[in-house]
């Protein structure tokens, strides 16, 4: 079969890969559809030492499962990428994202930039009819936005009941967040300093769009879908007086947060990770209603431009919020 290897720091390559095979409790997937995380463009920097090259990327995943024996014909499914012990006091508490065993696709095993991939079954879910399979690859990244206001939510993030909310970052992670906070009634802002993608979040119905930094003490809820110390620091600047801060991205580890203004204004900084199974069935259940909008923005492209693809996004050039390859 077809993959798509990352060899070296800024370099992916088209090559044939052995055919996955699956033991008991696991089957093969027909990938169909698999989303470009900021992770993996990260590994692709040269950034993560979690991925070690040669190495198939790519978690954002939905195919088929079953049929022949290459998976064609076989039902569409959207796959939890996420691998986890089930065995201990964080599985057993349904919080497996925080399994010390954890193992992500496309970390340290082979992941779906490929034309067929591995998975357990427990980690298939069915795709409902309405739902395409470009959007079905939608499941992951809207499952770590569902997770990450459902914390938001636990700490008394006020704007997911109505108040104001800031969502730093226009990619697939900020621009979801800001859907499901527009869905539920909350005046959203969302920054984003890509002049290309703002025009294309302009189009996507997901609140006021700005270009940098948007003053002081103004908003209930900030969610940094980026992650730097220069993210961070706008963070905790905007947010007001009780409010919360939900930390998604992981660009950078290098500091950036007031610590003073969040103790004296009792702000609350909340680092998230991945999501639970019960998120992951959630994100699939509010793709299938239509909750997020047409989901126009995302642009499909063929595994074999992943390259190309990578380059553009590190440069900038590339306007869509999710690109979504197609094997």
């Amino acid at each position: 079969m077809k993959a798509v290897f990352y060899t070296a720091s800024r370099q992916l390559e088209l090559r044939d890969a052995a055919e996955p095979s699956a033991k008991t409790g696991e089957a093969v997937v027909a990938v169909d559809a698999v989303g470009i995380c900021g992770s993996d463009m990260h590994a692709w920097l040269g950034h993560d030492p979690r991925r070690v090259p040669p190495l198939i990327l790519g978690h954002e995943i939905a195919g088929r499962a079953g049929g022949n024996g290459d998976s064609s014909g076989g039902a569409r499914v959207a796959v939890n990428p996420l691998v986890t012990c089930g065995a201990c006091a964080h599985c057993k508490s349904g919080r497996g994202n925080l399994c010390a065993k954890r193992e992500l696709l496309g970390m340290r095993l082979p992941g779906g930039f490929a034309e067929r991939v591995t998975v357990a079954e427990k980690n298939l879910l069915p795709v409902p009819p309405a739902l395409s399979t470009v959007q079905a690859a939608l499941c992951e990244p809207l499952a770590v936005c569902v997770h990450a206001l459902a914390r938001a939510a636990d700490a008394g993030g006020g704007a997911v009941d109505g108040g104001r909310a800031l969502v730093i970052g226009g990619g697939a992670i900020g621009l979801l967040s800001a859907l499901l906070l527009c869905s539920a009634g909350v005046e959203v802002c969302i920054a984003e300093t890509n002049q290309l993608r703002r025009a294309v979040l302009e189009k996507a119905d997901c609140g006021a769009v700005v270009a940098g930094a948007t003053g002081q003490n103004q908003f209930s809820l900030v969610v940094d879908a980026v992650g730097s110390a220069a993210t961070r620091a706008i963070a905790v600047r905007a947010a007001a007086g009780g409010g919360v801060v939900v930390h998604v991205g992981l660009a950078d580890n290098d500091g950036g947060l007031d610590t003073r203004k969040m103790t004296l204004e009792e702000i609350a900084f909340i680092g998230v990770y991945a999501y639970t199974e019960a998120d992951f069935a959630a994100a699939l259940g509010k793709l299938a209603a239509g909750a997020l909008g047409s989901l126009e923005w995302v642009e499909t492209r063929p595994l074999a431009d992943a390259p190309q693809t990578f380059a553009e996004i590190h440069a900038g050039k590339c306007a869509a919020p999710k690109v979504v390859l197609l094997p």
